[in-house]
């Protein structure tokens, strides 16, 4: 059997420097990059042997006329060359260039190879470049789109745009190569394409041939034999400025193809199956542009089609250099592997593949709104860095065994990512089933018949996590024998506790029921789990702090339980760190969530909308955890192979009565039906004030958003549907 070459893995750092007009946006400066020597310290320890660099013209010569300021930046590549990273280095990354220059400014090329010149300079040893990221599609968002500065909307600014950036690239390496005639130009752009039904095929073709505008006119093919050349012509371009690029061609040493699922899309004149968001027109149709993965394609597609169409018209080594995609931990971990498997297998094909790139390994901001409105989202990378600090996630111990051809891949990477199951399409299909085999290792959940355990069932069926939900009456978790024949049966990756006594009045007058579920079950749980070496996750509350503080509780302050729940909670969270010091414990806020019949929410708008009087407490502060928001994050911590305590609750604080409010007022209830009334006075075993928040990272989105998705969420369920009825407006 042959054995297959391996692809190098290079890293890179989303570093856009975005202006919306007249305010600049810069990713490291939100991500605290500058300056923090942990996360370059963490980059430097990754075992890359090239990383995506930045040197961007924005960040070091602000103001026209002025000596750059290299500190940083002379700082950052000392680092990366005593460790052997060869720099790629970008110089414009998304960006418009500074204040006194534009895409559309005529002296754009010149100042741009300028600064290029300035950087060589510097650092004469530099031999990798990428002078200006993407140009067509940097030209398309800023020209065509009017989304980023200067905010064109027309064809003319579009192209004008396009040639300023590559006439710049052009200028900029020849300045380059006066200092370095070493230097290698590694052009990068968006590999993409277009699929369509047979009536829009002639846009879609057009956009086929428009994805190559930056190899084609930069390599000195564009001409009047290119399928373009008439476009160019009717929109007023005049010819001298593309003989320029056919007189002094700038062939790419590498093709650095950046490539993400969303990056194929498919043109449907039939509107009405779509979402309105995705509707556009040309001059003459309306129709849909939505991402080709979620239609059932009758033609090859994929990345694998794109890399080899890309070789076959050039001829030049490829490397892709951003993979990378927002969603679910395991989700991450299929695409990479997957990206990296197609490259391997081209590779031994004979497309000469020199390497793919592991896109934001510092994570990013802002992208859900292409970047105009920032900071925005956060994106995790290789590394979390939402809380300030750097955490490793699982894509970390991924690199090392690709970059070291080494066993221990997770076995979930296995199986499909969302992008090859069935349920992805927007035409009703039948879900993928999961694949039986060996490395099919289900996660154990316990809690079968509460929301908590439902819930982690159903997410885990929508992530592909194979899993067995499990009831009292398969395993009862103070029965150590029982527990642990049924565990070791089902052979489980790993196992999650979403069993255990929750309502704190009760508590108080089941004891013995209360400390059997949360504190006697989750030790022997514990104990069972360390013997067969699984990782475990247990669920805690806030009820274990004594409400004393004014400021949130952090994970590293001291339990102090004032009611038996919390104390039941308090035990077991001693009692599982030293029998399972690997484990997982969450503690986490009071639940809601679709399916959770008995929280607060769903109490509150059947109360209110039978026309009865809500009483909520307008004494007890605390921060909520959505189900959802909660399940998510904790299935990524457990992938991650975190452990410790760990607070889950959505970002922000809210008295009960507030929140009851908030909540009437957004579901278009009677307000005038929630009534204040004291809690820890009649409830002395509460705690005033229990809200939590980590100290580690930001895992789960502000309160408002969880709010806003529960109720958009729950618009159509049984209660919502009854509310209507009953007259109410606003839902």
């Amino acid at each position: 059997m042959k054995k297959l070459s391996p692809v190098e893995i290079w890293g890179g750092i989303e570093c856009s420097v975005n202006r919306i007009k007249d305010v600049f946006y810069d990713q490291l400066e939100f991500g605290e990059y500058y300056g923090c020597e942990s996360k370059t310290e963490a980059i430097l320890s990754l075992g890359l042997k090239t990383l995506r660099f930045p040197i961007l013209w924005e960040k070091h010569m602000r103001l026209a006329d002025t000596e750059p300021d290299w500190r940083w930046a002379e700082d950052q590549l000392k680092k990366l060359k005593n460790k052997n990273i060869e720099p790629l280095v970008g110089l414009l990354h998304h960006g418009s260039g500074p204040s006194f220059t534009n895409l559309l400014d005529d002296n754009f090329p010149i100042l741009f190879a300028g600064y290029a010149a300035r950087v060589a300079k510097k650092f004469p040893w530099l031999t990798l470049y990428n002078p200006i990221n993407e140009p067509l599609t940097t030209a398309r968002f800023s020209g065509l789109y009017g989304i980023w500065y200067p905010h064109k909307s027309n064809d003319v600014s579009f192209i004008r745009m396009l040639l300023n950036e590559l006439k710049g690239v052009n200028l900029a390496m020849a300045e380059i190569r006066k200092v370095n005639p070493a230097a290698k130009l590694v052009q990068t752009e968006d590999l993409a394409k277009t699929y369509s039904t047979p009536l829009l095929s002639y846009q879609a073709d057009f956009e086929n041939q428009r994805r190559w505008l930056t190899y084609d006119i930069l390599s000195g093919k564009f001409n009047t034999d290119h399928p373009l050349w008439g476009y160019f012509m009717r929109l007023g371009i005049e010819a001298t400025q593309l003989q320029f690029f056919i007189d002094n061609p700038c062939i790419p040493d590498i093709l650095g193809l950046n490539h993400y699922i969303t990056s194929e899309r498919y043109l449907d004149e039939n509107v009405a199956h779509y979402s309105p968001d995705a509707v556009g027109e040309n001059a003459l149709h309306h129709y849909a542009d939505v991402e080709a993965v979620r239609v059932q394609l009758k033609e090859p597609a994929g990345l694998a089609v794109l890399l080899r169409e890309a070789w076959v018209r050039y001829q030049l080594p490829i490397a892709i250099t951003e993979v990378h995609l927002h969603c679910t931990r395991e989700e991450q971990l299929r695409w990479l592997k997957e990206v990296y498997d197609t490259a391997v297998s081209l590779k031994n094909e004979g497309i000469n593949i020199a390497a793919i790139t592991v896109w934001a390994l510092l994570g990013s901001y802002g992208w859900d709104r292409l970047l105009t409105s920032l900071p925005g989202t956060y994106e995790t990378g290789v590394f979390d860095t939402s809380g300030g600090k750097i955490r490793p996630t699982a894509l970390k111990e991924m690199i090392h065994c690709l970059i070291n051809n080494s066993p221990g891949l997770h076995h979930i990477v296995g199986l499909p990512g969302w992008w090859k199951r069935n349920e992805r399409y927007f035409a009703p299909c039948e879900p993928t089933p999961f694949r039986q085999s060996m490395l099919n290792r289900p996660v154990v959940i316990i809690g079968r018949h509460g929301n908590l355990g439902k819930a982690f069932a159903r997410i885990c069926l929508q992530r592909n996590l194979p899993n067995v939900l499990l009831g009292r009456e398969e395993a009862d978790i103070t029965n150590s024998q029982e527990l642990g024949n049924v565990i070791a049966a089902h052979k489980p990756w790993a196992v999650i506790n979403a069993a255990g006594f929750t309502d704190i009045d009760n508590a108080e007058e089941e004891r013995n029921l209360c400390f059997r579920e949360n504190y006697l079950g989750p030790k022997k749980l514990a104990i069972i789990c360390q013997r067969l070496h699984i990782p475990l996750v247990c669920f805690s509350s806030d009820q274990v702090f004594d409400g004393t503080k004014d400021t949130p509780y952090k994970e590293s302050d001291e339990a102090c339980a004032v009611n038996i729940l919390g104390c039941s909670k308090e035990l077991m969270e001693d009692a599982v760190t030293r029998a399972h010091p690997s484990a997982l414990i969450v503690r986490a806020g009071p639940f809601f969530g679709e399916g959770h019949t008995s929280d607060f929410i769903t109490r509150l708008i059947s109360t209110i909308s039978a026309g009865n009087r809500f009483v909520a407490e307008d004494d007890i502060t605390v921060s909520p955890s959505y189900i959802p928001h909660l399940v998510n994050a904790t299935l990524d911590l457990l992938i991650d192979k975190e452990k410790g305590i760990w607070h889950l609750s959505n970002k922000g604080a809210t008295t009960l009565y507030e929140w009851a409010k908030s909540i009437a007022v957004n579901a278009g209830l009677n307000e005038q039906l929630v009534v204040a009334g004291p809690g820890t006075k009649k409830n002395w075993y509460r705690p005033r004030y229990s809200v939590l928040e980590s100290e580690k990272y930001f895992l789960m989105p502000p309160l408002e958003h969880a709010m806003n998705e529960y109720l958009r969420i729950n618009k159509e369920t049984k209660i919502f549907s009854t509310i209507k009825k009953q007259g109410y407006e606003g839902i």
